[in-house]
């Protein structure tokens, strides 16, 4: 059998990534996609009458090859790319498009879904169940199965299209981001940053076959190099490579690309009954329409921009500012607000202790989880390693964990699944955490800073969402929620981070062992109470951008991207000629080649859940056994099983509310 369909006999259905060679996947999805086609085929095609269990539960267990390659490819594509995988994701971005809107547009098929549906109430379906069925009708209809056969032709051309589209966007932005790193010759250009990373920028200078120090970019606009250089010319040539990603008139550039999205996204739309792809987007989340989030946006964006403006005063300190030069003086203000320097937290903070005494611990002591690796298990590559996860005792899957920054790899970092949970299936969960820290030397340490330590818990936020789930159906597995739901357990991990509980456990002197100073913890938590208004900007600003992009018609879409980005900023009132969007337009991966189209609002809606959770804990007892243990209960391990948002208010015993959230941003208004 093709190695990337076969049994590997490893734990938990690990694949043999050793035995798996690129010429593999192809062959592998011609097998895999017959199959599920014949599988369909006999569900459409059954003579008795349509039931929740021949036709929605059936379909639902269908395509178990495809999933197989899916979680293998994609896990692959992303953080290891090379030009014979770029060029399957081309191949694949349109077959498993049109391979989707085949089944989604079968009529046979559509009409038992449909007749199940319309029985839902009446034949004593559980709520997973009817949940699954409404779910499955829905996806149908919004894939075109209710339009006519000329609908239904646009909307084929349409969706294979775009897939070619989002994909090219990955891949060119990957490219640039590569390209576009800076080369400094003289090390004295570096003042600022820590042996580590200058050894880290000399290394991959070499690797690229040059002298000198390279400085690879990271994903967001602002780089945390231009926060740490003394130099105001080598910060000014870091920031600019970043912000002219894919805008520079070569190969790389994705204006035209962003433009032809953005259309077929409204067609789309409009084809389906909707006025926009943001109101398509919208229709399956937990906000209650674009205008509810735009509005939570703006409602935010005016105390932001009035926070940030008292901010740049303060930091500026009479003094020009440039916009490379605005997160440095942020770092410089941090560290001048006291006799302690916060930078020195980032040498208690190295990669092994923050993981064994740190996450792990955390998820040990709140949820039961324990975490041994296993180094007879392999990842997809040399750097991944490989833990096996139990929870009071049994076992329930395996965590992979990819750290390091590579040329290969997207940046940012993220969660993927390479197997999912399911009772029905009887599948355990295989989970990803993925990173671009910078790897150390041979014999040298990884230290995080403070930003990188947050990130690592956030990460494993999402790994303890797919790793505690416990349904009975595969696509209400884990993180398989409204995608504005996604970053709340998340985004309530990173809680943990500098809680006295457990940053005591982690924070040690990566040479001494010596646990970090009281004196420094307090100051680091003093530093970071609240978000700067700066990052607060620079997030909404990016989420108001998406929006601002998705709620054109198909007729409106602008000549000039640039143009439109600072039109659509100053609308939303969050234009800043010193503090840009967290994305650009050229170079927003999450909306244009992620799943996040519309829905990049989400970080902030989740984090109204998020506050008021982080007071729930700390008022209950804080990293507390019966507290974990209730929150998994109630939220983490029910996956889309039920309501996610109206199981997290039984939990809190009422709806969420704002305050707390106003609070943590320190958008409060005095008194409240």
């Amino acid at each position: 059998m093709n190695p990337v369909l076969a049994d590997s006999g490893l734990p938990y259905g690990l694949p043999d990534f050793a035995s798996i060679s690129d010429d593999d996947f192809l062959p592998a999805y011609d097998a895999a996609l017959a199959e599920h086609l014949a599988e369909v085929g006999d569900i459409a095609s059954d003579p008795d009458p349509a039931t929740f269990v021949n036709t929605v539960e059936a379909l639902e267990n269908s395509g178990r090859a495809l999933a197989r390659a899916n979680g293998i490819f994609f896990n692959l594509e992303g953080p290891d790319s090379n030009p014979a995988r770029q060029k399957i994701a081309q191949t694949l971005a349109v077959r498993l498009t049109e391979h989707a809107n085949t089944i989604a547009m079968n009529p046979r098929l559509f009409a038992r879904i449909e007749a199940v549906y319309a029985t839902r109430e009446e034949v004593g379906l559980t709520e997973p169940q009817r949940r699954l069925v409404e779910q499955r009708y829905r996806d149908a209809v919004r894939a075109g199965a209710a339009l006519d056969e000329t609908g239904q032709t646009q909307m084929r051309e349409w969706s294979s299209r775009l897939a070619t589209l989002t994909t090219e966007f990955g891949q060119r932005l990957l490219d640039d981001t590569n390209a576009s790193a800076v080369l400094f010759d003289d090390v004295a250009d570096l003042d600022g940053l820590s042996d580590g990373e200058i050894a880290a920028a000399r290394r991959a200078a070499a690797d690229a076959g040059h002298d000198g120090y390279l400085i690879a970019l990271e994903l967001p606009t602002s780089q945390g190099s231009v926060a740490k250089l003394t130099s105001a010319d080598a910060r000014r040539q870091v920031f600019e490579a970043s912000i002219r990603r894919c805008a520079r008139g070569n190969e790389y550039d994705t204006r035209d690309t962003v433009r032809e999205i953005v259309e077929l996204r409204a067609r789309r739309a409009r084809l389906l009954g909707y006025a926009n792809h943001a109101e398509y987007v919208i229709a399956e989340q937990t906000a209650p329409s674009p205008q509810a989030a735009a509005g939570l946006l703006a409602d935010l964006g005016d105390a932001a921009m009035a926070a940030g403006g008292r901010e740049l005063d303060r930091i500026a300190d009479g003094a020009q500012l440039q916009p490379w030069d605005v997160t440095y003086a942020l770092a410089a203000s941090q560290r001048s607000g006291g006799d302690i320097d916060i930078d020195e937290f980032e040498q208690y903070c190295e990669l092994e202790s923050v993981l064994r005494d740190g996450v792990f611990t955390a998820a040990h002591t709140l949820y039961g989880l324990t975490m041994t690796e296993r180094p007879d298990l392999h990842g997809y590559h040399p750097d991944v390693r490989v833990w096996e996860v139990a929870r009071d005792g049994e076992g329930v899957g395996l965590f992979l964990g990819d750290f390091f920054a590579r040329p290969s790899k997207r940046g940012g970092a993220w969660m993927n699944n390479i197997v999912d949970q399911s009772r029905s299936l009887g599948t355990s969960p295989i989970i990803v955490n993925v990173s671009n820290l910078t790897k150390p030397d041979d014999g040298e340490k990884c230290l995080l800073t403070l930003d990188q330590v947050v990130t690592v818990f956030h990460e494993f936020g999402h790994a303890i969402h797919g790793l505690l789930s416990d349904v009975d159906y595969v696509s209400q597995s884990g993180t398989s929620v409204p995608r504005d739901f996604v970053e709340f357990p998340s985004q309530v991990n990173e809680m943990w981070a500098l809680h006295r509980d457990v940053v005591g456990g982690y924070a040690k002197h990566y040479r001494t062992g010596e646990p970090a100073p009281e004196a420094l913890l307090d100051a680091v938590r003093a530093a970071t109470a609240t978000e700067t208004a700066h990052s607060t900007i620079e997030y909404l600003a990016a989420a108001a951008l998406d929006l601002a992009w998705h709620r054109l018609g198909p007729d409106e879409i602008p000549v000039d991207v640039l143009a439109f980005e600072e039109q659509a900023l100053r609308a939303a009132g969050l234009w800043s000629e010193l503090i840009g969007p967290r994305y650009r337009t050229t170079y927003f991966n999450h909306v244009f080649a992620g799943g996040y189209s519309s829905g990049y609002y989400s970080y902030i809606w989740s984090e109204v859940l998020d506050a008021e959770t982080e007071q729930w804990f700390l008022t209950g007892g804080g990293l507390d056994r019966e507290l974990g243990r209730a929150f998994a209960d109630a939220v983490l391990s029910r996956g889309d099983s039920v309501d996610p948002v109206q199981a997290h208010a039984e939990m809190l015993g009422r709806d969420a509310q704002v305050g707390p959230l106003l609070a943590r941003r320190g958008l409060a208004a005095p008194g409240e």
